[in-house]
């Protein structure tokens, strides 16, 4: 039998494609696709055994499934984690992340910076189960430490954030974090693990949504929660997801394994892309501010040289006429799509104080610096003279 081969001896591109893969006695070269909800037992016996957990297999596919196994490990050989679950969606994994390990009467503190609707759990449901909640300037060490000044049981932080692009000092808030005796969650969703790796800076457990660069076309929604915490892991997460049931469908699973290996690929060119683009539009005299992690005038360009391999595929930026000025550099546009989805091989483009971020009102939409004039691009993998051009549409119009 051909020996097997070792995945730490691997490159991250060769874990993109190989990570995972346990062929059937077919031999197929594809990874297989188990679309199937429950399994069989030789006897009555194996099922108890089963149940009980004195043997490991599966037992129902809402628990685990060979499909999204290879998923969960080839992402894990990727980010550097001893596990991986998958999940319905990257909001099932956020969700399961911090609800698996509070109660209440603990205390979350969260960067201000999130999705809409990351934003929505930390400030309206957790609160609503006697959860004590706290959103700090994530920027400001300052604030994190006076936060942090008193017992924690999470921190949650998105970095870059969604969609600002500002960046925080993990290894930093994590230090402080860990004095508070709080477990950190990072959403890495735009970073990718290619570019940010957040558990070798001092975090515990990682959230993305699967549905953004990891599928990168469009194609199926899904989620993972990733860490080196086999107690949390096994202890508190694994319970809460079987019990509850945001599963990772088989096909969607499958979908995603395939999409990882060009995940590289993609990102790389969406970085130079973007990067490109960005620069392009820092010259558009309707524009008032570019904001993207791998220009120098970034604010916090000199924490991305130390934290990020690169400057990612999003670019945020603000047009002096506020709303309408959007409105019309966005009904310009005639190849890059309007649309709140990112991550995707195509480029797409979104208001986000009427989509995304509209239910935080503008209070809070300001606080987070999202003013009426902002845009969030995802940039694809078009011809980036192509997407130039278009957008030089769009800031004639506006």
């Amino acid at each position: 039998m051909k020996k097997k081969a070792d995945p730490s001896t691997w490159s991250q591109a060769t874990r993109l494609v190989r990570g995972g893969q346990e062929r059937t006695p077919f031999l197929e070269t594809s990874e297989a696709l188990f679309m199937t909800s429950g399994y069989v037992y030789e006897s009555a016996e194996e099922a108890e055994q089963a149940f009980r957990g004195d043997h490991k297999r599966y037992i129902y596919s809402r628990y685990a499934n060979p499909t999204l196994s290879t998923f969960e490990e080839r992402l894990a050989l990727l980010e550097g984690a001893a596990h991986c679950r998958g999940t319905a969606s990257g909001m099932a994994a956020v969700f399961g992340a911090l609800a698996s390990q509070v109660k209440a009467g603990d205390r979350v503190v969260a960067s201000r910076a999130l999705f809409g609707s990351c934003h929505y759990i930390v400030s309206d449901i957790l609160p609503r189960f006697g959860i004590e909640s706290e959103l700090v300037d994530g920027t400001d060490l300052g604030q994190w430490e006076k936060a942090l000044s008193k017992p924690t049981k999470c921190v949650f932080v998105e970095t870059p954030s969604n969609p600002t692009l500002e960046v925080i000092d993990l290894a930093a808030v994590s230090e402080l974090a860990h004095k508070a005796g709080a477990r950190v969650v990072v959403d890495n969703v735009f970073a990718t693990p290619l570019l940010q790796s957040p558990l070798a800076l001092g975090a515990d457990i990682v959230t993305y949504s699967t549905t953004k660069h990891i599928d990168g076309q469009g194609r199926s929604l899904g989620g993972a929660i990733l860490s080196n915490d086999t107690a949390y892991m096994e202890d508190e997460l694994t319970p809460f997801l079987r019990h509850t049931g945001p599963a990772l469908s088989p096909f969607n699973a499958w979908l995603l394994i395939k999409g990882l290996e060009t995940l590289d690929l993609r990102v790389q060119r969406q970085c130079i892309s973007a990067r490109e683009i960005a620069d392009f539009l820092a010259n558009q005299s309707s524009i008032q501010r570019v904001l993207y992690p791998g220009r120098t005038d970034h604010p916090q360009y000199d924490l991305v040289a130390k934290q990020m391999k690169g400057g990612g595929t999003m670019v945020a930026f603000e047009l002096a006429g506020g709303k309408e000025a959007a409105f019309r550099f966005l009904d310009a546009l005639e190849l890059i799509d309007i649309s709140n989805n990112l991550g995707d091989a195509k480029s797409l483009i979104t208001h986000p104080s009427t989509t995304t971020h509209e239910r935080i009102g503008p209070e809070e939409r300001a606080r987070m610096g999202i003013g009426d004039g902002l845009l969030r691009l995802s940039v694809g993998l078009e011809d980036p003279a192509d997407l130039c051009a278009d957008l030089a549409r769009g800031a004639a119009a506006a």
